[in-house]
């Protein structure tokens, strides 16, 4: 099982980036390989506390995917935790912590597909550096260089 594990110091808040990562709607301006967002469903389950359901269309070349996760945010704990619902993964699952020190993601994916297990797998580890650029790149955009 593939996983990944990335730790990034960036010169901003943990409730900035909290917030960049919680605004999936604008991932498509920013994320590699994200085509679109829509979110199914949104609910606050607790104060602070909100579970969405959101589908996201990814693509590489010909490749084109859409997958829905499941997503929870503690507003209160700067935690957000992704799970995949229905798409081409047998496991997926996220996690980004935020704090005013260092901060963590990670994440395991695994396909459903063998062929597109192959193509993608070789790909991982680099575009979740990727991934992790683009939102401290976007954080510099959104809150100012510093």
């Amino acid at each position: 099982m593939k996983s990944f594990r990335n730790r990034r110091y960036v010169p901003h808040s943990a409730g900035e980036m909290f917030a960049l990562v919680r605004d999936v709607e604008s991932y498509p301006q920013f994320v590699p390989l994200c085509e679109a967002v829509r979110i199914r469903r949104r609910s606050e389950i607790s104060p602070g506390v909100e579970v969405s359901l959101i589908e996201m269309q990814v693509g590489f070349k010909a490749i084109c995917e859409r997958y829905v996760s499941r997503v929870c945010s503690d507003s209160n704990k700067l935690d957000i935790r992704v799970e995949c619902a229905e798409g081409p993964f047998r496991k997926l699952d996220n996690r980004w912590t935020f704090r005013d020190e260092p901060a963590a993601s990670g994440g395991a994916p695994r396909f459903k597909s063998p062929a597109l297990g192959f193509v993608m797998g070789a790909m991982f580890d680099r575009a979740f550096h990727k991934y992790a650029d683009a939102f401290a790149t976007r954080a510099d955009e959104v809150y100012g260089r510093r």
